[in-house]
C-alpha cells in the first residue's frame, strides 16, 4: 500500500514540467548527467588504482580491499534508498546535498591516510552519495524531457555507466602521476560543475515534511543491514573463503534472514522504500530479472579479460584501459542509433533485446577460444561485439522497467532497477571470482597430474617450470569456461524474452512514462 495523497498533485506536477521544459531545466538534466559521470569515474578509478593506493599508505591486501568494500556497500545502500526521500525533501534538495556530501568526502580522504577507521568511513559515505544519484538521472529524464527525445535519454543513463568504468580506468592511469591523492581530487571540478548546474537548473518542489509522521523507520534499518550485510559477505567472500569463514557466513546467512523480515515490512507499510506491489506488473518484473542477468554478462566479459591480459600477459592498467575504449567508443555511435529505432512505434523492443544477447551469446562463444597467445588486438572484434550490444539491451531493459507506470511510481522504479544494478555488478564480481579460482585449480591439478605420469624423473627447478606452466594454462582454460558459462546465461536470457514480456511502445506522453 502506498501514500495515494500525493498521486493528484504529483501527476498534474510531472504534466506541467514536462510541457514547460526550457534551457534553465536543460541545464539541470545536465548537471545531474556530469555528477553520475564524476562520480562514476571517481568510483572505477580508485578500484583500478588500489594496488597504487594501498602502497602509498602502507596497507596490504586484506586492509586495503576495505576500502573498495565501504565505498561498494554505500552505493548499493544509496541506490536503493534514497529515492523515496524525493517526494518528501524534493529531488533538487536531495541531489544538491549528495553532490556535496561527495564533493567533501573526495576534499578529506586523503587527509585520513593515517586514521583507517575515518577513511573507511569517509568511503562509505562518499559511496552512499555517489549511490544515490543514478537513480536521479533516471528520474529526471523520465520527469524532464520531451516524450520524443526520452528514448534518447534513458539510452544515456545506460551509457554513462560503460563510460564511467573506461574512463575510470584511464583516469587511474593518469592520476598516477600526482601521487596517489590525485585518484580522489582530479573529478572534484566535475562535481562541482554539477552541483552548480543542478542548483541554477532542477525545478523546486516543495517540502512535504508530513509524510515524515508516517516514516518507515523500521524499514530503513532492516533494509540497510540487510544490503550492508550481502554486499559486504559477497565483496569480501573470496578473500576469506566464502563459508569457510565464520565472518562470511554470519553476514550471507544473517542478510538472508534480514530480506525476509525486510520485505514483510515492505508488503504491509504504507511508505514503502520498495513498492513490492510493482512486481506484479509483468515487464517491471521481466526488466529487473533480465536486469541482473545481463549486468552479470556485461562485468563477466570485463572482468574475464581484464584478468587474462592482466594475469597471462602481464598487462598494466593503462594497456587494459585503451582495450575497454574499444567498448565505450564506439557506443558514442551505437546508442543514438538504438535509441532511435526503439523509438520507432513499429519496432518491437523484445526483438532488439533479444538480438543483443544473442550478439553477448556471440561473443562470449568467440571468446572461449582463448588461447595463451591471445592479446589485446585479438579482443577487439569482442569488443565490437559489446560495444553494439550494450545499448540495444539496457535501452529496451529501461523501456520496459518504465513503460506504464504512474508518475508517482517513478522513485520506486528508479530504487527497483538501481538497487538491482547496483547489488547484481557485485554479486557478479564475486561469482566469478569463485568460479575462476576453481575452475583454475581444477584445470591447473589435471595437468599437473600429466606431468607427473609423464614424467617421472625430473629435478626440483624443472617441477618448478612445470607448475608455473600449468598454472598458467589452468588460469587460460577457467577463462574459457567461464566464457561458455555466461554465453549460456545469455542463450537462456533469450528463451525468457520469447515467453515473459508483453509489447512495450515508446512513450509519446507523460503519462506513459
Amino acid at each position: 500500500m502506498v501514500d495515494a495523497s500525493i498521486t493528484s498533485h504529483h501527476k498534474n506536477k510531472w504534466l506541467v514540467s514536462a510541457s514547460e521544459i526550457n534551457g534553465r531545466t536543460w541545464m539541470g538534466l545536465f548537471g545531474v548527467f556530469l555528477a553520475v559521470m564524476a562520480s562514476g569515474i571517481g568510483e572505477n578509478a580508485s578500484k583500478f588504482a588500489l594496488a597504487d593506493i594501498q602502497g602509498a599508505i602502507s596497507l596490504n591486501i586484506d586492509t586495503g580491499s576495505w576500502l573498495i568494500t565501504c565505498y561498494v556497500t554505500g552505493f548499493v545502500i544509496g541506490s536503493g534508498f534514497t529515492p523515496c526521500f524525493w517526494p518528501t525533501f524534493s529531488l533538487r534538495r536531495v541531489a544538491l546535498f549528495m553532490c556535496t556530501i561527495y564533493l567533501i568526502g573526495g576534499l578529506i580522504t586523503p587527509l585520513f591516510a593515517e586514521h583507517y577507521s575515518l577513511l573507511l568511513a569517509v568511503r562509505c559515505l562518499q559511496g552512499f552519495a555517489g549511490g544515490a544519484l543514478p537513480p536521479m538521472l533516471m528520474t529526471v529524464v523520465l520527469r524532464f524531457m520531451p516524450p520524443l527525445i526520452k528514448v534518447l535519454g534513458l539510452g544515456a543513463y545506460g551509457w554513462v555507466s560503460a563510460w564511467s568504468a573506461t574512463f575510470g580506468a584511464t583516469a587511474a592511469a593518469f592520476a598516477f602521476h600526482w601521487g596517489w591523492s590525485g585518484y580522489f581530487y582530479w573529478n572534484i571540478p566535475l562535481m562541482a560543475i554539477a552541483t552548480l548546474c543542478i542548483g541554477y537548473g532542477l525545478p523546486q518542489d516543495p517540502l512535504r515534511l508530513e509524510r515524515l509522521k508516517q516514516f518507515n523507520w523500521r524499514g530503513l534499518l532492516l533494509g540497510v543491514s540487510t544490503l550492508a550485510m550481502l554486499t559486504i559477505g559477497i565483496s569480501q567472500g573470496e578473500r576469506l573463503d566464502w563459508l569457510n569463514s565464520p565472518l562470511i557466513y554470519v553476514l550471507l546467512v544473517g542478510g538472508l534472514g534480514l530480506l525476509a523480515l525486510f520485505l514483510m515490512n515492505e508488503w504491509y507499510h504504507p511508505l514503502p522504500f520498495f513498492n513490492l506491489q510493482l512486481l506484479g506488473k509483468r515487464n517491471l518484473s521481466f526488466s529487473l530479472i533480465t536486469l541482473g542477468g545481463v549486468l552479470l554478462i556485461m562485468v563477466s566479459l570485463v572482468n574475464i579479460t581484464s584478468s587474462y591480459l592482466s594475469v597471462i600477459q602481464g598487462y598494466r592498467q593503462e594497456q587494459i584501459s585503451d582495450m575497454m575504449l574499444w567498448v565505450s567508443l564506439p557506443q558514442l555511435i551505437t546508442l543514438p542509433v538504438v535509441a532511435m529505432i526503439c523509438n520507432t512505434p513499429r519496432v518491437d523492443c523484445r526483438w532488439i533485446l533479444a538480438i543483443s544477447l544473442i550478439l553477448m551469446a556471440t561473443a562470449c562463444l568467440l571468446a572461449s577460444q582463448v588461447t595463451p597467445e591471445w592479446n589485446g588486438d585479438t579482443f577487439r572484434v569482442i569488443s565490437l561485439l559489446q560495444a553494439i550490444a550494450q545499448p540495444m539491451a539496457i535501452i529496451p531493459l529501461l523501456m520496459f522497467a518504465t513503460g506504464g507506470l504512474l508518475p508517482t511510481d517513478g522513485p520506486f522504479a528508479a530504487a527497483w532497477f538501481n538497487a538491482v544494478k547496483g547489488f547484481a555488478a557485485t554479486a557478479a564480481g564475486g561469482a566469478i571470482a569463485l568460479l575462476n579460482r576453481q575452475r583454475g585449480d581444477f584445470h591447473s591439478n589435471i595437468i599437473t597430474d600429466g606431468f607427473g605420469s609423464t614424467y617421472r624423473d625430473i629435478s626440483l627447478s624443472s617441477t618448478g617450470e612445470l607448475t608455473q606452466l600449468a598454472t598458467k594454462q589452468g588460469y587460460v582454460l577457467a577463462s574459457s569456461d567461464l566464457y561458455m558459462l555466461v554465453s549460456g546465461l545469455a542463450l537462456l536470457l533469450v528463451g525468457l524474452v520469447m515467453f515473459m514480456p508483453t509489447r512495450i511502445y515508446p512513450p509519446r506522453s507523460v503519462t506513459a512514462a
